[in-house]
């Protein structure tokens, strides 16, 4: 570990929330500095794309001031199956400075976007059994989506130093607080209000990843429909709070309804992942604000017939006493992409 490198902020914008997360390098590992979360009025985000950014910027600039932030340094990342594509593939072995150069090339036959219109990264994650070959983990996000991003985040008075995607920083934060079994499994399921990150790791190397267009916002809308609530009202009832004229139980049957929906799209993806690779998943790891919906991860449980926990992110992280533990324990799967994203440094790959 080199402790001259800067600690950057992870800032996850997510469209229902913003969460900033913040470590900083101790001996043999990390310790909390920032933590902090914001709820975003609703349409600001849709699809991924930013619909109202002057409200963004505004929310944006709330949570920096709030958050008594110091370091301008942050690390953003991007999701949406619409603008963020991550193919595993196979390709001849070469050297990193080599696929460097001919990258472009070599992605064009996997990208369903003109190349031109996309930023390109990849990390070679090994050889493959046939000889001369090797596994890549390419991605690739549209050029307009990050630049939206940029500028958002830049008016707020934050350097973006990295960009990132939700799924790979999921796969971060899981491999400093869980221990990898070779052969295992694993897929972490991150559920916001508008879309699903899915990065299955076997071994601890990803093998599949995916997003969807759903989220725990369908929860939302169930209730607003239903009960003729508002926005704000219908969040907070998501959460297990009690409002005026709904008991808690019919609340909970509206929302199993939207829950069925969501957890449809997560099996779907797990399906296909085993028809394509033929292999079971042992575990799920669930994060997200889905994760803090009342039952919900003992139903996804339920209906995949698969283990379910929930992430904590800060599990081996060292905490200081002046954090409020409390808050940090009821929130703390909402941070999982933010937590991933703190822990990138420039430079690193």
């Amino acid at each position: 570990m080199i402790f001259s490198r800067k600690s950057s902020i992870g800032l996850d914008i997510g469209s229902g929330c913003l969460k900033i997360v913040q470590f900083k390098d101790i001996k043999g590992g990390y310790e909390l500095e920032l933590f902090d979360m914001l709820p975003l009025p609703p349409e600001l985000i849709v699809d991924g794309s930013i619909i109202d950014s002057l409200r963004l910027v505004e929310s944006l600039k709330e949570l920096v001031k709030r958050a008594k932030i110091k370091t301008k340094d942050a690390v953003i990342s991007m999701a949406g199956q619409s603008s963020v594509i991550i193919k595993r593939v196979s390709l001849p072995e070469m050297s990193e400075e080599k696929l460097s150069e001919s990258i472009k090339f070599e992605a064009e036959q996997y990208i369903p976007f003109n190349i031109e219109d996309v930023n390109l990264d990849f990390q070679i994650i090994g050889p493959k059994e046939e000889a001369g070959q090797m596994d890549v983990m390419l991605v690739a996000v549209k050029k307009d989506i990050i630049n939206e991003y940029l500028s958002v985040v830049k008016e707020a008075g934050l350097n973006p130093v990295i960009v990132d995607v939700n799924s790979l920083a999921l796969e971060n934060i899981y491999e400093i607080n869980y221990e990898i079994e070779p052969g295992k499994n694993v897929a972490i399921v991150n559920i916001g209000a508008s879309t699903i990150n899915m990065n299955i790791l076997k071994g601890g190397i990803s093998v599949f990843t995916r997003d969807n267009a759903v989220g725990s916002n369908l929860h939302t809308e169930a209730l607003q429909r239903e009960f003729n609530l508002t926005y704000e009202t219908a969040e907070r009832l998501k959460k297990g709070e009690a409002v005026e004229n709904v008991s808690p139980q019919d609340a909970l049957s509206v929302m199993d309804l939207a829950s069925e929906e969501i957890i449809g799209e997560v099996n779907r993806s797990l399906e296909y992942f085993h028809e394509d690779i033929n292999e079971d998943i042992n575990e799920v790891i669930l994060s997200g604000g889905c994760a803090l919906v009342k039952d919900f991860p003992k139903l996804l449980a339920e209906k995949i017939g698969i283990e379910v926990k929930v992430m904590d992110p800060l599990k081996n992280i060292k905490i200081p006493k002046r954090f409020d533990i409390t808050y940090i324990e009821e929130m703390v799967p909402m941070a999982a992409v933010a937590s991933g994203l703190a822990l990138r440094r420039p430079g690193d790959r």
